[in-house]
């Protein structure tokens, strides 16, 4: 019975019932190989092109539509935000624009305000400039009737002292002649 086993066996088993060599190289078990390798193929095919091929091509598109989609936002965001520093910009500018009005307006005010200070401050000297002219006029008045008092007592005292006799109209007379020059 051994040689009947052994007669119809092929060449790549060996006389104890194990393959010689690599029986993936044994030109006698090829055709077999190579159908059940064909029957693995199509089956890999079939769970590929109806189960595994599909939910990847989902999941493609699925990301393909995220992708597209998180463009358009970002796309979307940064208008909004080229749009948003626009209107930054043009308060800014609205902002410095009307700041400058105030400090003008503010110059403007003060400026009024100095000038009428100043009126009013040179209407003060100018009062007190006239009633200083009016008081050295006073002065210089009361100073010239002094003079002329202190001269006509002057001149009746030496006319006195030297040994003669004063008279008060001739005193007055020569000093008002003297004070016109």
């Amino acid at each position: 019975m051994a040689t009947e086993t052994t007669g119809t066996a092929s060449a790549c088993v060996g006389p104890d019932g194990s393959a010689i060599g690599m029986p993936q190289l044994c030109a006698d078990w090829m055709p077999n190989q190579i159908f059940w390798l064909l029957i693995a193929l199509v089956a890999i095919y079939f769970v590929l092109s109806r189960i595994a091929l599909p939910r990847i091509a989902t999941v493609l598109a699925e990301r393909q539509g995220t992708i597209t989609n998180d463009l358009a936002a970002a796309e979307d965001l940064k208008q909004r935000a080229v749009e948003a520093e626009e209107a930054y910009n043009k308060a800014l500018a609205d902002a410095r624009a009307e700041a400058q009005k105030i400090i003008a307006q503010n110059k403007a005010d003060m400026q009024a305000e100095l000038d009428k200070a100043i009126a009013k401050a040179d209407a003060e000297i100018a009062a007190k400039a006239a009633e200083s002219e009016k008081a050295i006029s006073d002065i210089r008045a009361s100073a010239v009737e002094s003079v002329e008092a202190v001269a006509k007592d002057t001149a009746g005292a030496i006319v006195a002292a030297v040994g003669g006799q004063a008279d008060d109209t001739a005193v007055a007379a020569a000093v008002d002649a003297q004070m016109k020059g």
